[in-house]
């Protein structure tokens, strides 16, 4: 008989819904339990057996609820969406260590996998590997945007429901510790029921650094030096001759959270220096825990085990003079780190720990100076047959103090070229009144710059006023170079200028960073790196051209120098979405890469790419391990970031051991990309040529609806949830770049998460069934058979296709239908749902036609099956929404409780999604 693998799932669902149908039973009355059982059971009859009458009675009892009943209603269905997402990532713990227990062939993904393809078909030596990460950079970078919806006490409730789960999977349980077990589940899911879901206030920019900091906490700082370890174990079990390597700290991860000012007015110096004040504290909290425990475990007497001179001196210079530790030198040793890190915590962070150093010390200068003191340590054990307690929690700290620092995380720096133009052209007209610069072309700006940077003397002078914009940019970077001094150069790496679209815009960075000391002009030193960001269609299109010109400039060859002849370009997923449509986007993104690999090559250049991509597809989202597969050949040579945003950070990384592996995924990928045979066969032109035709028809049927549609703009607002988004206290960010409901102010983010929320998930897919249709109807059955090959044999093309499949799974017509209900000029409605509705039906058989499906997700039979599940949950949420919708819009918008059931109604349905943000 073969095996449900998936039963255990529907077991952890049915029992999470129990106990959740009992909790609203106990709070809320029998009534309301009985209410929500009854849409339950419509909503489940309707999806699995495709009942019109259940769903006209689903509707009917939807649309009748009161406003209390409507709310008991929305949390029942967003708190159950929540929990079957718990529910989910254990079942794929589950698997996971279930493949391992069974001593299953390494899965795709996997570090193992990834190792082995590197052993087996590169013919690659262990040290060889070593020799890759020594100059490799893996890094996730943590962002916030406006449309995170998980409050930090909801996730914490979440955890402990998570780890409950997975004491009941891992544990023979005696029947009283399981019943144990299940009045502490019932306790969560209780608090649960009776945490906030909504913030009463708008969520400010210190709010998000916390809410990110709390992964640090749960998931990175532990699991990090993990991963590192079982990498560095996999080495040394290849390579025997060898001992074990320690790796450079490749893998890292960094943030956005308190320096990126691009739109968000509440990012300021003050904000900054706060950020990075909770950062360090954080890192340095968690160094002196793991000493407190070191020293509790290392009891080592020396009149047992020897101890190495280095060792015993560090002993002697601790103000541990207890007679009872005279003996235990390491003990003694570990009280001088910890006393010393206390004095650095409070140097730092201005403040002492909560479990104090037993004398005053000296603090350390840098985290290297900690970091050879714990080497001591290891070394001495390493001496004197004691390996195995190096290789305990006194290796996995060495490995975070390596990792993390004293700053924790590098937190980039992001604003928009704009401001930076107004800045720079303000300091020229003061320092130089009739210089005109925003006057001046690209070469008369350019020859300001380089004449500007070629001497060390500052623009600006302290005897000078200048407007608010201007002084708070100076402020941010004088703040930047004060933590380069406090916390050492690793706390802040990267500048990024949004909406590149010129050589200037880098220089005029440059000329700021000058002003801040960060840039030398007589030492040629630049402590940062200058990341130029193309968003927009043209922009990516333009973005090698603009660094070709860039690094023909002599002066800023000599500053790259500095920076290790590399240069990191950001590319935008979100808004070259926005400008040009899903293949559009895609391809352009794919076209860039492809020609700035060349140029960089031509210079001999090292490029890093940071993509900007964000958790919905209609952002750059989808599975990180194929999108990395996909890039273009040498797109990714051994370095890359990417950010993480909104709910995507909570779901891949809330969970430690989920959070792990996602990690894991990202270096395997990186290994896999960069060490693939180079030379390999060139994509076939006709693929190429191909993509090329399918974009420019995909670009123009999403352009001609979206921006030259007359009253487009009026249907996005009233057929979405964009208006009540842009109220919500979700974010410290707008909305929008600028007042107004211009779609091309609107910031990429809350436009994609709207369409998610409507279920239409139109910025994933638009435009493709017509491009389709168009190139089909010039090629027939021959363009099939071409667009069929490279789905087998393109990754980017599969890649592409895979992504679409997942969202158009995700979306519903006739769920959207009712949103577009809510447009009041009915021509309009008709006219655009119309429009939409076609190329959503032309998109989905274009689609199934080349992938050769019989039904959207064949090929992902996961996907299907956790869709399957948690939609009958998911559509009254859909609908109960619409229907608040309707209210609060008929009425004066002051009824809380209206207002409380569409916000939470958004935040089950962004659960539910999964990636929507």
């Amino acid at each position: 008989m073969t095996q449900d693998k998936d039963a255990p799932l529907r077991e952890d669902i049915r029992l999470l819904g129990r106990l959740l149908g009992d909790t609203v039973r106990d709070q809320q009355g029998e009534a309301a339990f009985e209410l929500i059982e009854h849409i339950r059971r419509n909503s489940v009859r309707f999806r699995r057996d495709d009942d019109v009458a259940a769903r006209r009675e689903l509707e009917d009892v939807l649309d009748a609820l009161s406003r209390d009943q409507t709310n008991q209603v929305v949390r029942a269905f967003s708190y159950f969406s929540h929990l079957a997402n718990i529910a989910e990532d254990q079942h794929h713990i589950r698997r996971t260590r279930a493949h391992l227990i069974a001593g299953s062939p390494p899965r795709e993904g996997s570090l193992a996998h990834a190792l082995e393809e590197a052993f087996d078909k590169g013919g690659l030596a262990a040290a060889e590997l070593v020799d890759f990460f020594d100059g490799a950079l893996v890094s996730p970078v943590l962002t916030a945007h406006p449309t995170e919806v998980q409050r930090k006490s909801i996730l914490n409730c979440e955890n402990v429901v998570a780890r409950l789960l997975d004491e009941r999977d891992r544990m023979q349980l005696t029947p009283e510790e399981r019943e144990t077990n299940l009045e502490a589940l019932r306790r969560a899911v209780l608090t649960l029921w009776q945490t906030r879901m909504l913030r009463p206030s708008r969520l400010s920019v210190i709010d998000e650094i916390n809410n990110g900091l709390s992964y640090f906490r749960t998931t990175f700082l532990r699991e990090l030096p993990r991963l590192y370890a079982s990498l560095e174990d996999r080495l040394a079990a290849a390579d025997t001759a060898h001992a074990a390597p320690e790796l450079a700290a490749f893998l890292q991860v960094g943030s956005w959270i308190g320096g990126d000012r691009d739109g968000n007015p509440y990012v300021r110096a003050e904000v900054l220096e706060r950020a990075l004040t909770m950062q360090s504290t954080v890192a340095l909290d968690h160094y002196l825990e793991e000493l407190h425990s070191l020293g509790s475990q290392l009891s080592i007497a020396s009149s047992l085990v020897s101890a190495s001179d280095a060792l015993l001196a560090l002993a002697e210079r601790s103000p541990d003079v207890s007679p009872h530790r005279s003996d235990e030198p390491y003990r003694r040793a570990i009280s001088g780190i910890y006393a010393r890190l206390a004095a650095t915590h409070a140097k730092l962070v201005g403040s002492v720990p909560m479990r104090h150093a037993m004398a005053e010390a000296q603090p350390y200068p840098d985290a290297g100076a900690l970091a050879e003191d714990l080497d001591v340590v290891h070394r001495s054990l390493l001496a004197n047959g004691s390996a195995a307690l190096a290789r305990g929690r006194l290796r996995h700290l060495r490995r975070a103090v390596r990792v993390f620092g004293f700053h924790l995380a590098p937190l980039d720096l992001r604003q928009n070229a704009d401001v930076h133009e107004r800045v720079v052209a303000e300091l020229f007209e003061l320092a130089r009144p009739g210089t005109d610069y925003r006057g001046q072309d690209e070469d008369g700006r350019c020859a300001l710059l380089l004449e500007e940077l070629a001497t060390a003397r500052p623009l600006a002078s302290p005897h000078v006023r200048y407007s608010e914009e201007t002084e708070a940019e100076l402020a941010i970077f004088r703040t930047a170079r004060q933590a380069h001094l406090r916390y050492g150069s690793a706390a802040i790496r990267q500048c990024i200028i949004s909406k590149t679209d010129d050589v200037s815009d880098l220089l005029e960075l440059a000329v700021l960073l000058k002003e801040a000391g960060l840039l030398r002009p007589l030492d040629n030193a630049l402590d940062v790196d200058i990341v130029p960001l193309f968003e927009t269609i043209d922009d990516l299109a333009n973005a090698a051209a603009v660094m070709d010109r860039l690094f023909s400039l002599p002066l800023y060859r000599e500053l790259l120098a500095a920076r290790g002849d590399t240069q990191e370009v950001m590319l935008g997923y979100s808004d070259s979405n926005k400008d040009g449509g899903f293949l559009t986007s895609g391809w352009a993104l794919y076209k860039a890469e492809g020609e700035l690999v060349n140029t960089f090559a031509r210079h001999r250049v090292r490029l890093r790419l940071f993509h900007g991509r964000g958790g919905s597809v209609g952002r750059g989202g989808g599975p990180s391990f194929q999108a990395i597969l996909a890039q273009p050949e040498g797109a990714v040579q051994g370095q890359i970031r990417l950010t993480e945003q909104g709910e995507v950070i909570g779901a891949k990384y809330g969970n430690p051991e989920v959070g792990r592996r996602n990690l894991e995924v990202l270096v395997a990928a990186t290994l896999e990309t960069s060490l693939r045979p180079t030379g390999a066969e060139p994509t076939p032109q006709a693929f190429l040529d191909t993509m090329q035709a399918l974009s420019d028809a995909a670009f123009t049927a999403y352009r001609a609806l979206v921006y030259e549609t007359p009253g487009f703009e009026q249907y996005f607002w009233e057929s979405t949830v964009i208006s009540e988004i842009a109220g919500l206290n979700i974010g410290s960010r707008p909305a929008s770049r600028k007042k107004g409901t211009r779609i091309e102010d609107l910031r990429a983010i809350p436009w994609v998460f709207s369409w998610s929320q409507c279920r239409l998930m139109f910025p994933g897919w638009f435009g493709f069934g017509s491009a389709v249709q168009a190139f089909l109807a010039r090629h027939g059955d021959g363009g099939l058979a071409l667009l069929q090959r490279m789905n087998r044999e393109w990754s980017f093309f599969a890649t592409l296709l895979s992504n679409m499949d997942m969202v158009l799974a995700k979306s519903d017509l006739a769920i959207a239908s009712r949103y577009a209900a809510l447009v009041k000029d009915v021509v309009l409605r008709d006219e655009i749902f119309g429009r939409i509705r076609a190329e959503h039906q032309a998109t989905v058989e274009s689609l199934l036609a080349i992938t050769a499906q019989q039904e959207l997700l064949d090929g992902n039979p996961l996907l299907k099956r956790s869709i399957r599940n948690r939609f009958p949950y998911l559509d009254p949420l859909n609908h109960v929404q619409v229907e608040l919708l309707r209210r609060h819009r008929e009425s004066d918008g002051s009824d809380q409780r209206i207002r409380n059931g569409i916000h939470i109604s958004i935040n089950g349905i962004a659960a539910g999604l999964r990636n929507s943000g």
